[in-house]
């Protein structure tokens, strides 16, 4: 459900709608949708289908399946987990940041920024929490315990490198 839930505002934005953005995402990305920006639109329904992706992951951990549908959703799962977790992580210690004073930020975003410090950043966190507990749980119920959780550990170190390096980089 939260995979559903998340895909929503993705999903109306690159339909032109703005409900909830004005105030809750960086002004730059509001006037992109409001301009109706080609690459921009196709960045939101990309967004869009991923969060679907997810919400099937999320699904497909629910009740068991065959060992081969196992490995790609746990491994999934623990990519899920610190992909969502880091990009909200990211998020919370900025705005922690800015609230105590160590960063800086145009006056007309400090609004903005608790909106990612109270609302993105926790909703990030508690996707990739949910993912852990899913994924967690459902190679405890699996025979293959120990190679679901090794699938898992490698999809979610293999999601922190990928983290770490967009960070460096600034990319992402």
């Amino acid at each position: 459900m939260w995979g559903l839930l998340f895909a929503v505002p993705s999903f109306v934005w690159a339909l032109g709608g703005t409900v909830g953005a004005r105030s809750t995402v960086a002004p730059s990305l509001v006037e992109l949708a409001r301009d109706r920006v080609p690459w921009f639109l196709a960045v939101l329904w990309v967004t869009g289908l991923l969060k679907v992706f997810g919400a099937l992951i999320g699904f497909g951990l629910t009740r068991r399946r065959s060992l081969r549908l196992s490995r790609f959703l746990v491994f999934c799962g623990g990519g899920a987990t610190v992909l969502l977790a880091w990009h909200g992580g990211l998020f919370v210690l900025h705005g922690l940041l800015v609230e105590a004073g160590a960063v800086s930020v145009d006056p007309d975003l400090v609004g903005l920024t608790r909106w990612y410090l109270y609302l993105w950043g926790p909703w990030f966190i508690v996707g990739g929490l949910a993912f852990a507990a899913a994924a967690t749980r459902y190679a405890h119920r699996h025979d293959d315990r120990r190679g679901l959780r090794l699938l898992g550990g490698i999809g979610a170190l293999g999601a922190l490198l990928l983290s770490l390096a967009s960070t460096v980089t600034g990319i992402g």
